[in-house]
């Protein structure tokens, strides 16, 4: 996770086996307070993306990472947060509950919040008053300090155990970090803290993450969570926080999604940490680019990251398809093209070829008719090889706005499908349909439909 959004959460009441629907918000950080793009913003963020991934730079970094009931699916909505940086969710923890922006992320796996009075936290963080709840529990040994580190910085505090709740679903017990110390530029906004949505053995508190928590105590219908991400980088009205999706816990929203969900398996040598896929193909304009295979060709799909890193060798080859694009000396890894190109890079995993629009590849102009891509050189400037342990493609927002996602525990598979017209681009609110269901979400304008949710998993398998 490198850039932020936050979710806003409405209560529901929803028939068993409906899915739990969560609207998302977003905002851009790579514009400057003029309207024009940041470009030293966004060479940060590439940085930040390369240390969270393994891929450290050749000079040294400061950086360094019980309610049970019948199951159920529950969409709960997004925060898109300034124009597609990222997206954030509410949860409530302690009792009585306080309620916090947390970004979603399935690039870590621990959850936290910020306390109060926490050094690093700006005056308009929300924090957690550990004195007001009367359920929170002191875990591991008193007074001891841990660290998480991300590519944006660190957190730091003591392990807590305490009621944690969203969308309806709670765990009683669930481990979470109480964040006393924050590195500067963690955290934007009204931002709380994370919400890690990878696997256990990649948290650094080495706690059960809270949707492996739901799964195991029969909470969701079915071992999944999905994403339908808005798109806002093309409206120069959009406000910091925007309407920015659903994320379903327990299954999918079939309004959001048309034809089959198309599932491929997570590499079978690799142990469930991040979200990994294998990149088969990638195409510019419809002609094939070639590409690393075997493990330079493992990605980490990661809600949590705004932009794509991918390998030296296929990132030089996709911009080398478009004509008249250049490397940016002055930004290491990126490149430019004319503005004037529609570009339409697709990704395919082993099956479907998935297209990334034009928008999303278009990050800005940077002078004399060339616009910033949104695909940049993940391995530039580390002393860490391609294929060397790390993923070597990072595939954030910029291609995953484009389709519905789909993460599955069990086996361990991710899925996409084409979004439906009410999902198209994020520029409409999903219609109603199905048979279950009469309730329906409302936050920050943005209706969200309970029927025609599915609990099940439908879609075209188990994996290939």
């Amino acid at each position: 996770m490198i850039l932020f959004s936050f979710l806003t959460l409405a209560l529901v009441s929803l028939a068993v086996a409906d899915p739990i629907h969560i609207p998302l918000r977003r905002r851009n950080p790579f514009v400057s307070g003029d309207g024009q793009l940041d470009t030293s913003k966004v060479a940060v963020a590439a940085q930040r993306m390369r240390e969270r991934y393994g891929y450290t730079p050749n000079v040294t970094s400061t950086s360094s990472k019980r309610m049970k009931r019948q199951g159920q699916s529950v969409g709960v909505p997004i925060i898109n947060q300034q124009q597609d940086s990222s997206y954030l969710g509410v949860v409530s923890i302690g009792t009585p509950g306080q309620n916090f922006n947390v970004v979603l992320d399935t690039g870590s796996s621990d959850l936290w919040v910020a306390a109060a009075n926490c050094a690093g936290c700006t005056s308009s963080t929300p924090t957690f008053d550990t004195t007001k709840s009367s359920t929170l529990k002191q875990a591991g040994t008193t007074g001891s300090q841990i660290t998480i580190h991300y590519g944006s910085g660190q957190v730091s505090g003591q392990i807590a155990q305490d009621t944690v709740s969203m969308g309806g679903f709670t765990n009683t017990a669930q481990t979470l970090l109480v964040g006393t110390t924050l590195s500067q530029g963690l955290l934007d906004g009204d931002a709380s803290g994370i919400m890690g949505l990878a696997f256990q053995a990649l948290a650094s508190t080495q706690s059960v993450p809270f949707w492996q928590n739901l799964i195991s105590a029969n909470q969701l219908a079915a071992p999944e969570m999905s994403f339908w991400l808005t798109r806002e980088i093309t409206n120069q009205n959009a406000k910091d926080d925007e309407p920015g999706g659903v994320f379903t816990l327990g299954g999918t929203n079939s309004s959001l999604f048309t034809g089959n969900i198309e599932f491929i398996n997570m590499p079978s040598a690799t142990q469930p940490t991040f979200w990994l896929l294998s990149m088969s193909a990638v195409t510019v304009n419809g002609n094939n680019v070639q590409i690393p295979t075997g493990n330079a060709a493992i990605s980490a799909i990661d809600t949590g990251t705004t932009l794509i890193g991918g390998p030296s060798s296929a990132v030089q080859a996709i911009f080398s398809a478009i004509p008249n694009s250049v490397a940016l000396s002055e930004m290491q890894g990126f490149f430019a093209f004319p503005c004037t190109s529609n570009i339409e890079v697709s990704f395919s995993f082993g099956g479907e070829s998935w297209s990334i629009n034009p928008a999303d590849m278009n990050l800005g102009t940077v002078g004399q008719g060339l616009c910033l891509g949104g695909i940049f050189d993940l391995t530039q400037g580390s002393d860490v090889s391609e294929g060397g342990g790390n993923p070597s493609w990072v595939v954030g927002d910029t291609f995953l706005k484009n389709v519905y996602s789909v993460f599955r525990s069990n086996p361990p598979s991710i899925g996409f499908a084409q979004l439906s017209n009410a999902a198209g681009g994020g520029s409409a609110a999903p219609s109603g349909g199905g048979t279950q269901g009469s309730a329906t979400i409302t936050a920050t304008g943005l209706p969200i439909p309970t029927g025609g949710a599915s609990g099940n998993g439908s879609g075209s398998g188990s994996g290939k």
